[in-house]
């Protein structure tokens, strides 16, 4: 081994402290650089050369050289920012950012991300952010992992479902009309459609029908003498009344959308029952009458009422049951009357009404009669009923139908009577509406909530009012959850999950390839990447408003120049005084 040898392994050591002092260089240049990772420089020694020695042989080094340069992957600061979409990542992953020119996908730390004018959630270098798409209604991850954009800013408008009114009504407060629902006069043409002299309290809410556009229901009340209990009814404005079972602004029913009775416990005042009738359209002219009744095939037991001022000789009703359309008509009069039904599936036949009226056939009533199909007739275990009534051809009543409801049959899967309108008249446009007064069927009796309508002597007033549904809305704001869920804030109010932003980590995070702009790619060391939600799979959970910073530590990385500089000036010198060695060796043939 020659002394030339020595200014190789000074090179050497001047060669890799130099490659060191660029690392060093690289961290504290990034010491601000959102997302940064900082990197260290490890050294190893050449391999030695053997040589021989009074004692037998022995080895010499060659300098040295890079071992390796690893990034730590610690976790960095966070800074608070102004920016909802600013993202931090707390503890383990990466955002996983898509090149929107190709379908290569690439991973980061930093979260400084934004909507651009498309509504692509990018960094600043215009990489798509991935993540999963959420349903509206249930928040819930639909499909794999997509793009997150906003291709809509709009949010739908929602027709109104249930409306909940809680009152207190007067107990003491008499009785202002025999009949509420006759006392509407939906074809008034100065808006005069009911007097306030005829009712105790009414209260109006506001609705929204499937385009958005709001309606007030007014629900009115007045209470009946000599019982515990108050009729209502239920309407709307009748110019905004489409429904096609009322033709022409002619009806007083114009606007009548049902009726009903609320029934409270003598003692405490709270409900005990509450009755509720559909309003279906007119009858047709007095004499004929052919009207939905509002059976279906689960469930015939629901009623029609026909009202004339005679009992009429011929009438038709059309309701859905078991096998198909059942089409029941009758003939005669009140002293005997034929009724006739076909289901049209094979069974038909013909019912005798005696001249004397039985219970479940007949029943005479103050205002004419009420025909009653027996049990099995129409459908096993069922059974279906018409009403016939007498009355003034002057009456609201002379021209009109009634579905009414029971307990049992027609109340929704929440215990709630419905009502249907139709502001919009089209097809398919009509909506039901749940009514709830703060008490719900429960199979066998009323069960009233915390909050529900009473009867107490004292002067009605409304407690409490809501309707749900709402109408279109503008995306106003949109934030971030610790969970990677991207909500937008809307102008009417509805805060709709959009996206969750997706993680990605992988077995060997020092095998990731640097590509400059805080992004990193797999290769084949680092694995495939393992993604999932924030927070589960030991990934990080996300910190809206916040940015995580650089992790290098200047104090150490000031320490290992301060190293690395001696470390540089004393290979240096390894080869000032080599050289000054063969330059004494060239002197010596002087």
């Amino acid at each position: 081994m020659g002394l030339a040898s020595s200014l190789f392994s000074g090179i050497s050591g001047l060669s890799t402290l130099g490659n060191a002092m660029t690392v060093i260089g690289d961290n504290i240049a990034n010491v601000n650089t959102v997302g940064f990772k900082s990197s260290r420089v490890t050294f190893q020694d050449v391999l030695s050369q053997t040589v021989a020695t009074t004692a037998g042989t022995a080895q010499v080094g060659r300098g040295t050289s890079l071992a390796d340069i690893t990034a730590s992957f610690s976790q960095g600061s966070f800074e608070s920012t102004d920016s909802t979409t600013d993202l931090a990542i707390g503890g383990e992953g990466f955002f996983i950012v898509r090149d929107p020119g190709s379908q290569s996908e690439y991973y980061t730390r930093a979260g400084e991300f934004r909507f651009d004018k498309d509504g692509n959630f990018t960094n600043p270098a215009g990489y798509i952010v991935r993540g999963w798409e959420l349903d509206a209604s249930t928040g819930e991850d639909k499909g794999s992992i997509t793009d997150v954009i906003l291709t809509s800013f709009t949010s739908s408008p929602q027709e109104t479902g249930k409306l909940t009114l809680i009152t207190n009504l007067d107990a003491d407060a008499p009785s202002k009309t025999a009949d509420l629902a006759q006392a509407w006069d939906g074809s008034d043409t100065d808006g005069n459609y009911i007097s306030g002299t005829v009712y105790e309290y009414q209260s109006t809410l506001k609705v929204y029908d499937s385009l958005g556009s709001t309606h007030d229901i007014t629900v009115y009340f007045d209470g009946v003498d000599g019982a515990k209990e108050y009729e209502y009814i239920v309407t709307c404005n009748p110019d905004e009344d489409k429904r096609t079972a009322i033709p022409d602004t002619t009806d007083k029913g114009l606007g009548m959308l049902g009726k009903g009775v609320i029934t409270f416990n003598e003692a405490s005042g709270v409900i005990t029952d509450i009755s509720f009738s559909k309003f279906i359209g007119e009858a047709g002219g007095v004499g004929a009458a052919s009207v939905w009744a509002g059976a279906s095939t689960a469930d015939p037991t629901s009623y029609g009422e026909y009202t004339g001022d005679d009992t009429p000789s011929t009438f038709t009703f059309t309701a859905t049951v078991a096998g198909g359309p059942a089409t029941i008509s009758s003939t005669g009069t009140t002293a005997a009357v034929s009724l006739a039904y076909d289901n049209g599936a094979g069974e038909s036949g013909t019912i005798s009404i005696p001249t004397t009226y039985k219970a479940g056939e007949i029943l005479k009533t103050d205002y004419g009669m009420q025909i009653s199909f027996p049990a099995g007739t129409i459908e096993d275990a069922d059974t279906f009923t018409i009403d016939i009534t007498a009355g003034d051809a002057d009456d609201l009543s002379d021209t009109n139908c009634w579905a009414t409801m029971t307990n049992t049959h027609d109340v929704s899967s929440d215990g709630y009577f419905t009502f249907t309108a139709d502001f919009l008249g089209g097809t398919n446009t009509s909506m039901d509406v749940e009514m709830d007064f703060g008490s719900a069927f429960s199979g066998g009796s009323w069960t009233n909530a915390s909050l529900s309508t009473t009867q107490y002597s004292s002067a009605s007033t409304t407690a409490f009012q809501s309707a749900d549904g709402y109408g279109a809305g503008d995306l106003q704001s949109v934030t971030v959850g610790t969970d990677g869920a991207i909500t937008g804030q809307y102008s009417n109010g509805q805060v709709i999950p959009l996206y969750r932003v997706a993680l990605a980590k992988f077995q060997n995070d020092q095998a990731l390839f640097k590509l400059g702009g805080n992004l990193f790619r797999e290769t084949r060391l680092s694995g495939n990447p393992i993604t999932g939600k924030p927070g589960t799979s030991g990934l990080g959970n996300i910190s809206p408003n916040s940015l995580e910073q650089s992790n290098v530590d200047i104090a150490s990385e000031f320490v290992k120049m301060i190293t690395t500089q001696r470390g540089f000036q004393a290979n240096s010198k390894i080869i000032t005084v080599t050289d000054q060695m063969l330059a004494e060796l060239i002197n010596l043939k002087r």
